[in-house]
């Protein structure tokens, strides 16, 4: 499954957005545009339907609606998600789910949320196999805390909708939490940032495990000076490390654990798993840092032949350069967002006419879409003064 269109409504950054999606997709836009916002709605999403999910743990990890509602909200205080999705690129959309909260209680009562209104639309057979509202019959204060989304036997005739959701993988691999794997800190339940890393590559099948780390070491080989080869290992303690043979002056070269592994590379190994092992749809980080920007060109080439292999949605923000500028790139894989007085706009680049009058001049996307985002005052960055008199 991926997804075709996503509409936002008092989302965080977004007032009001409706955007539709690529297999590959590429969100840019100025720092504190909502690049990161954007993807945690899908995660949101995945958090009510993953297993020990529901909508209240939603909310509640993200420090409650008063955190999600945007600054830019009106009258309607309400938030809301509309997702459509589709078996396959180029196929007809299949499933459309409408989800809408607001606060309830305050005082003596738990502030908690409640659903305004849930729908599942099975588009290929034109009904609604959910619709409820505050109103509708049975409802009552309790069943409102809760999705039809989150629940076992509510969710059956949607499964595949709900499978879909609870699929959705998010990485954003920080050197350090991986180097911290072994340390004394606890595991987490969710990790986004790469502490469980190395524990959540120990519970892959080991011949699939390898079968990754063949292409692993492949793209390492190419794009890290020396690495000769990467393997899994357990060390006499029972924890395990990624291990690295280096080639030098020495005859059988030398070994580094993950300890000593640049940031970069760090970074890129879990590209590369995140991108290999992922069952549903992936949210991707601004894959860029830490890499070289040699490195970074050919990211896009390297996603575009996994998705050959194995049909899978990529979305991933980027400010890169060497990224957008990938000729293989289409105008409606990149989605820029924009602010203004009414919260973040969102857009596909394939309908801005500026863009694509530089596109076809022959300039990159990369060319006609990043001065776009560049602040409209950076140049006066160099006139800032240093010492105050």
């Amino acid at each position: 499954m991926l997804i075709s269109e996503i509409k936002l409504f008092n989302w965080k950054n977004f007032q009001e957005c409706a955007v539709c999606l690529a297999e590959r997709c590429f969100i840019v836009g100025a720092n504190a545009t909502g690049k990161s916002n954007f993807l945690d709605a899908l995660r949101f999403l995945r958090d009510i339907a993953k297993k020990g999910g529901g909508l209240q743990t939603a909310v509640d990890i993200r420090g409650g609606i008063r955190k999600i509602r945007s600054l830019s909200a009106r009258q309607r205080t309400d938030v809301a998600i509309e997702v459509t999705l589709k078996e396959e690129v180029g196929g007809p959309d299949k499933w459309r789910y409408m989800l809408s909260f607001k606060h309830t209680g305050g005082g003596i009562k738990e502030n908690e949320v409640k659903v305004n209104y849930e729908k599942v639309f099975l588009i290929t057979e034109n009904r609604y196999l959910v619709d409820r509202t505050e109103a509708s019959e049975n409802e009552t204060a309790d069943t409102l805390k809760y999705t039809h989304l989150e629940q076992a036997v509510t969710s059956q005739q949607f499964l595949e909708l709900r499978n879909a959701f609870a699929e959705i993988e998010y990485l954003n691999i920080v050197p350090q939490m991986v180097r911290e794997s072994n340390s004394a800190h606890p595991v987490l339940k969710e990790d986004y940032y790469g502490r469980n890393f190395l524990t959540d590559l120990s519970k892959l099948n080991e011949a699939t495990r390898n079968k990754y780390l063949q292409v692993v070491n492949e793209v390492l080989k190419c794009a890290v000076p020396q690495l000769d080869n990467l393997a899994f290992t357990k060390d006499e303690n029972g924890l395990y490390h990624l291990e690295a043979r280096y080639i030098h002056w020495r005859p059988q070269g030398s070994k580094q654990t993950e300890m000593q592994f640049s940031d970069g590379t760090l970074r890129l190994i879990g590209f590369l798993f995140a991108i290999l092992s992922g069952k549903g749809i992936s949210l991707l980080e601004e894959p860029e840092i830490n890499l070289h920007p040699g490195v970074v060109a050919q990211l896009p080439e390297f996603i575009a032949k996994m998705q050959r292999h194995k049909k899978r949605q990529i979305i991933l923000t980027t400010h890169s350069y060497d990224i957008l500028a990938n000729g293989g790139i289409d105008e409606k894989e990149v989605i820029l967002l924009q602010n203004d007085k009414e919260g973040t706009k969102a857009t596909v680049v394939a309908d801005i006419e500026e863009v694509r009058e530089i596109v076809k001049a022959g300039l990159s996307i990369a060319d006609a879409v990043l001065p776009i985002t560049s602040p409209d005052r950076i140049q006066q960055l160099s006139k800032v003064s240093i010492c105050k008199e």
